[in-house]
Formats: structure tokens, C-alpha cells, sequence
């Protein structure tokens, strides 16, 4: 019998040994596995923080150059509608010209090279009209990707905190089945 009492306290002391070292094992400095996913989890959201932040700048930059190309837009528009008024003149110029000095006189000569210049003007701001509707419609796409990026990084930037708090629920728990576990060991082993 004392035998046995000897074996079942031998046992005992064995097995709360090793609940004290496993207890000082978790509270080495080496992370758990839930530990790890938390820093992980931390960093990830630092890079999402990053990456949200690069994309807003991105799409920022991208309506500033929209706005621009907007003013461009608009400045070629009425630099084109004036050419346009410019030609319509000359055109009635030619006209009146041609009929108060005739087709080759040097009045009509100079309307018609006017009405040429003027043309050529238009035709340019209708390029540069052009141009910039293609800047435009870039800028509008680079922005509209940018602003895509951004909501696919606020959803992997709340995924990301829910996986950190789910993680740091976890640890929570484990600390306190740990404290109840050591709590009934303790109880056992004072046998209360």
C-alpha cells in the first residue's frame, strides 16, 4: 500500500512538473503558433494599410490629371469653335471680295489665304481636341483601376483585422482553459 501511495505520488509529481514546464514554455519568449498568426495577421495589415494608401495617392494623381486634360479639353474646344467663326468670316469676306473686285483680285487673293490658315487652325485644335479626349479616357480607366484596387485592399485590410482579432479570441481562450487547467491541478493535487 505505501508502495503504491509512493507510485501515485511519483506520478503526480511527474505529471505537475511537466504542466510547469510546459507553463514556463509558454511563457518563453518564443511566439505560438497563435502568436505568430497575430504578428503575421499585424503585418499584413501594415502592408494593406501601405497598399490602400499608394492606391488613394494613385487615384488622386489620376482625377488631377483628368481635371487637366479636362481644361485642356475645353481650352482646344473654344480655340477650334473660334478658328471656326474665324473661317465662316473669311468665307463671307471671299464672298463680298469676289464680288466687289473680282475672283483674282489681291483682296480676294489674301481672304482665300486667310480662309486657308484658318482651316488649318481649326484642323490642328480638332488634333489636339482629339488628343486629349484619348488623355481623358485613359486618365478615366486609370482611375477607375486605381479606385478597384483600393476597395479590393479596404476588403483584404478587414479580412485581414478579422483573422487578428479571431487570432487574439483564440489566445484569450487558450489562457484561460490553461489558468482553469492549472487551477484543477492545483485543486487535485492538494486533493480539495
Amino acid at each position: 500500500m505505501k508502495a503504491e501511495l509512493f507510485v501515485r505520488r511519483g506520478a503526480l509529481a511527474i505529471a505537475f512538473a511537466g504542466l510547469l514546464a510546459g507553463g514556463a514554455y509558454a511563457q518563453s519568449p518564443d511566439p505560438t503558433p497563435q502568436q505568430q498568426d497575430i504578428q503575421s495577421d499585424k503585418k499584413d495589415i501594415r502592408n494593406d494599410k501601405k497598399d490602400l494608401a499608394k492606391d488613394r495617392a494613385d487615384r488622386n494623381a489620376d482625377q488631377r490629371d483628368i481635371n487637366h486634360d479636362r481644361r485642356d479639353l475645353n481650352k482646344d474646344r473654344v480655340d477650334r469653335n473660334q478658328d471656326q467663326r474665324d473661317i465662316n468670316q473669311d468665307k463671307a469676306q471671299l464672298v463680298r471680295d469676289d464680288k466687289k473686285y473680282g475672283d483674282n483680285s489681291a483682296q480676294a487673293k489674301a481672304d482665300r489665304k486667310d480662309l486657308r490658315a484658318d482651316r488649318v487652325d481649326r484642323n490642328k485644335d480638332q488634333k489636339d481636341i482629339n488628343h486629349d479626349r484619348r488623355d481623358l479616357n485613359k486618365d478615366r480607366a486609370d482611375r477607375n483601376a486605381d479606385q478597384r484596387d483600393i476597395n479590393h485592399d479596404k476588403k483584404d485590410l478587414a479580412k485581414d483585422r478579422k483573422d487578428r482579432n479571431q487570432d487574439q479570441r483564440d489566445i484569450n481562450k487558450d489562457k484561460r482553459d490553461l489558468h482553469k487547467d492549472r487551477k484543477d491541478l492545483h485543486h487535485d493535487k492538494h486533493g480539495h
